[in-house]
Order: structure tokens, then C-alpha cells, then sequence
């Protein structure tokens, strides 16, 4: 058994083996042709001069933060990471490649429908990449326009058929529900159409409302409205139907087929480490977590004085570990190993948690045995409301030290 086998097999109290020492490498390209009217991630418009300067900012960033063990899984999000040409592929693959230490288990990339080619797909299998992530949302193009989505129902399923044909491990297929104009019956008919395409996962998102996008100004002026009863509603329906069609249910908003959860995704939840590359990235990595500035000329600028341009830099402690842990480990199917993270985090107050836990089992929304805590599904209904009762238990100078 290596080293890090031996660390991945070491038990808490619980008994249940503790969060695996993964790490990842999570790329940004911010690259789209219009802002969807939800999005809140930070985006630029391309330019081929810009796309270079990119490029060669991904190679300064990774060789000064250069992973020193092994790369379990790499992620490329975006933005739309599908709008580079294929030789532009071929060169971020290369550079990351190149930084890795072995080779990644996972290798995600997020596409856009009409992003989807099969010069572009030929590069992605050539760079490692073993799994697609299809940005639908729906199948439905009056729902589509109210997202300001540009694909249509027809380009989703010429893109799903490349991506088979091209045999990439796994494919995951985003729908989004609760959309402004949305019935019931809209959303069983999206879910209906997405399994029968048969992906490996689906990820199902209840519409937000971000700060600083179209649909807030919408929300914030009534043209739009939130219904937290018909959103409930559809979690349920939507948990029944996935279930009985074999896509279990391993976070609040992720089902997959057994073998295909997105292991970078479940690195993060549980608390591991990931270098974030890319202006707006975040990292969690050698003690430290951050993020870069959401700039792309700031953070070449920094880079090309060999600096890092982070924003919001803390150490990670033990503590901060640990209020994480039960916040997004939560949200998480299996739960969370308290023992576990009582043994790592000694010093915190534990006493507020532990009454916060109890209060939430007593009203229906956490099962627990043992150590192990788990959300009810009456429980992952909130899970965002529970994660703030859960942050607001924790002290800030005890999280902080």
C-alpha cells in the first residue's frame, strides 16, 4: 500500500473511512459570445489576440504553482471552454498536461451545444479529456429565450450524438427548472427527453436569482417571480423520477449512474485541495485558499511579474475545514463523518454545532448514526437555508485562528 492509499484508508471515529487526499486542477477559460441572462461568472468576448495572451498566461500560472503529487482530475469550465479552436484545445491540453504529475483519473470540459465539433471533440480525446459536460438547460426554445440561451433543441441532440460517437467515458447532461413561464409539465418533459438520450450523469438546477444579472434586475423589477412551493415540488419530482430511472441521487442537485459522479466535484465538497488556474479561479491548495482577480489583463499583468493576482487569500485551518465540511458535505447523499472532523478541528466550539445538529434532527431535516450526520429529503429541500444555521453556529474567530 503507498502513502497516500494508507492516508485515503485511515478511519475516523466513525469508522468510515476519511475524505480522500485528492487534487485537483480547475481551469477557467472565460471566454463566451453573449452572457446568458443567469449567469454570474466573469466572461469576456474573444478576440484571437486574447485567446493567446490566455494561453500562455495558463503555462506562467501552472509553472509557478507547478502540483507537486499527483493530479486525480482536471476541469475546464468557463465561460464556454468549447469556443477555442481545436489547436487551441490541443495547446491548453498540452500546458496542462505538461504541469500534471501522472495522469488525471477525470478530465472534464463544460460545452456549449452549439459549441460542439468534431474537430473539437478529435482534440479533446487526443489532450486526455474523458468527460463532457453539455450545457442544455432545456429542450424547449421559448424556455431557452427567456434564459438568453443561443442553442437550440436541434444542436443539443446533434451535439449529444457527436459526443457519443466520439466515445468520451462519461457525459453529463445541465437542465435547469423553475425557469420564468415554466409548467410542471415543461420540466417532466425535459427530464423525459434527457433520459432518453441515456447520459452517464445529469445535474438539475433550481434557477437562482444572481446579483448583477438580467434575471435579477427582472426579479427585482416583478417581471419575474420566485415560487419556493412549485420549486419544492420539483426537487421532489424530480428526486422520484431520476431514482427509478437509475440515476441515483449523490448531492442536492447530482444524480449519475453507479461509476460516474463527477469526482472533482466530490474532491471539493469534501474538503479537498485543487489548484484553480485562470483570471477568476479558485484555489484551495498548500494551506491557503483564494481566488484570482476576475480580470483578464490584471491577471496577466501579475503573472508576467511573477505574481499570483489573488484576491480574498486566508489560511485554511483546520477550523475553516471543518465549517466547510458540514456545509457542502451536507448537501452531499452520504453525509458527513463528525468524529472526523471533531479529531481535526479539537479547538472549536463544537458545543453551538452539536445543538444546531440536534435541533435539525428534532424537526425532521438531519438523520444521524453515530458520528455520521445526514440530511432527510425534507432536509435537502433547504440545504442552503440549513448550511447558513450551520455557519452562523460556528464562531468566526474560532474558524479564523
Amino acid at each position: 500500500m503507498t502513502g497516500r492509499e494508507a492516508g485515503q484508508a485511515k478511519a475516523g471515529s466513525s469508522g468510515l473511512p476519511s475524505p480522500p487526499l485528492s487534487l485537483g486542477v480547475y481551469v477557467h477559460v472565460p471566454f463566451c459570445a453573449s452572457t446568458c441572462d443567469f449567469c454570474a461568472f466573469y466572461q469576456e468576448a474573444p478576440t484571437a489576440g486574447d485567446v493567446a495572451r490566455y494561453l500562455e498566461g495558463v503555462r506562467l500560472e501552472l509553472s509557478q504553482v507547478a502540483p507537486e503529487r499527483p493530479v486525480d482530475t482536471v476541469f475546464w469550465g468557463g465561460g464556454t471552454p468549447g469556443l477555442l479552436a481545436a489547436r487551441d484545445l490541443r495547446e491548453l491540453g498540452r500546458i496542462v498536461r505538461e504541469a500534471c504529475v501522472g495522469d488525471p483519473v477525470e478530465w472534464t470540459i463544460e460545452l456549449a451545444p452549439g459549441s460542439v465539433t468534431d474537430e473539437r471533440l478529435e482534440a479533446l480525446r487526443e489532450v486526455g479529456v474523458t468527460r463532457v459536460s453539455l450545457g442544455v438547460q432545456s429542450f424547449q426554445p421559448a424556455l431557452l429565450e427567456a434564459l438568453g440561451r443561443r442553442h437550440s433543441r436541434e444542436q443539443v441532440l446533434r451535439a449529444h450524438q457527436r459526443v457519443r460517437a466520439a466515445g468520451f467515458a462519461s457525459v453529463n447532461l445541465d437542465l435547469m427548472f423553475a425557469l420564468p413561464g415554466q409548467a410542471d409539465e415543461s420540466w417532466e418533459a425535459d427530464l423525459g427527453e434527457a433520459l432518453a438520450l441515456g447520459p452517464d450523469h445529469l445535474s438539475t438546477y433550481c434557477l437562482t436569482f444572481e446579483e448583477d444579472t438580467r434575471l435579477w434586475v427582472k426579479l427585482s423589477r416583478g417581471q419575474v417571480r420566485r415560487d419556493a412551493e412549485a420549486e419544492a415540488r420539483l426537487y421532489e419530482a424530480t428526486w422520484r423520477r431520476l431514482e427509478a430511472a437509475g440515476y441515483p441521487q449523490y448531492e442536492v442537485s447530482n444524480f449519475a449512474r453507479p461509476g460516474h459522479a463527477c469526482r472533482h466535484n466530490v474532491n471539493t465538497w469534501r474538503m479537498g485541495e485543487w489548484i484553480g488556474v485562470g483570471p477568476s479561479a479558485a484555489s484551495q491548495h498548500r494551506g491557503w485558499r483564494g481566488a484570482n482577480v476576475a480580470d483578464l489583463s490584471r491577471w496577466l499583468e501579475g503573472l508576467d511579474r511573477g505574481e499570483r493576482m489573488t484576491e480574498d487569500r486566508r489560511a485554511v485551518t483546520p477550523a475553516l475545514l471543518a465549517e466547510d465540511a458540514l456545509v457542502f458535505g451536507l448537501r452531499m447523499n452520504e453525509g458527513v463523518d463528525l468524529g472526523y472532523w471533531r479529531e481535526r478541528a479539537p479547538g472549536l466550539p463544537w458545543s453551538p454545532v452539536l445543538e444546531t445538529l440536534t435541533a435539525l434532527e428534532e424537526a425532521g431535516r438531519l438523520e444521524s448514526r453515530g458520528n455520521l450526520f445526514r440530511l432527510t429529503p425534507t432536509g435537502r429541500l433547504v440545504a442552503d437555508a440549513i448550511g447558513a444555521e450551520i455557519i452562523s453556529a460556528f464562531s468566526p474567530e474560532a474558524v479564523e485562528a
